[in-house]
């Protein structure tokens, strides 16, 4: 279970990397949070984030048209 979670359903790129990148910034190195979205391109778009910033995707999944991410934040 996430330490939180984000709710960016409805909203398109570049809204839920924005959101994610401002919840990650307020967490704790080592905290993880959960991030549902509707748009189809945020599974490209949040294993790019991650590569640039050194966080860590640590799992996703898709089901009745949500994606979910959960990302650990960097140290």
């Amino acid at each position: 279970m996430a330490d939180q979670t984000l709710d960016t359903k409805g909203l398109n790129c570049p809204l839920p990397i924005l959101k994610a990148k401002k919840a990650l910034g307020a967490m704790e190195p080592g905290s993880t949070l959960e991030i549902l979205s509707t748009d189809p391109g945020s599974v490209k778009d949040f294993e790019a984030f991650c590569r640039t910033t050194g966080n860590e995707l640590v799992e996703h999944d898709e089901g009745g048209g949500t994606y979910r991410f959960v990302l650990r934040r960097a140290a």
